[in-house]
């Protein structure tokens, strides 16, 4: 499994999910940089995502939405606030309704990545920070957690299947 750890920090609010890949860092950035790379392992595995607006350049938005084995399309936006590539990307990160406009119903939280190079390997940091203990809890019973597990356990086949 390519997940070696989940933190959860309730007084820090925060969830810091830990990865090792087995890339180079520049590799494993282009996970996040390519939106078609992205897409394939974004959602969890019955809820593939579509990216439709993707530019990580700070100030721009990421819009994107997962689709259920029902059909039904959830969406969500990043708000880009700082990109350090291939090293650090911190997003804004939220819920948006069918139309892609923000949900203000439902939390919104930054997510910083991180990507250090450990000797030909590369150990990727995904850290959720959230607004209150409320919204933590909120987002976390909505499977948060297990989604970014299942999402982020598909990149060992990505990697697997590039050319050598």
């Amino acid at each position: 499994m390519t997940v070696t750890n989940v933190h959860k920090d309730p007084d820090a609010l925060t969830m810091t999910i830990t990865v090792e890949l087995d890339a180079s860092i520049e590799r494993a950035w282009q996970l996040w940089a390519d939106p078609r790379q992205l897409e394939r392992w974004w959602g969890p595995p019955t809820y593939p995502a579509t990216f439709v607006d993707h530019d990580l350049a700070p100030g721009s938005r990421a819009t994107y939405y997962m689709t259920s084995p029902e059909g039904e399309k959830y969406h969500g936006w990043w708000e880009v606030l700082a990109v350090d590539p291939p090293r650090r990307l911190e997003v804004k990160d939220g819920f948006a309704d069918d139309s892609g406009k923000p949900n203000d119903d439902l939390p919104v939280g930054r997510m910083v990545v991180t990507l250090d190079d450990r000797g030909g390997k590369t150990v990727m940091e995904i850290t959720s920070h959230f607004p209150s203990a409320e919204a933590m809890e909120q987002v976390l019973s909505m499977g948060q957690e297990e989604g970014m597990v299942q999402a982020l356990g598909q990149i060992e086949g990505i990697l697997a299947g590039d050319a050598s």
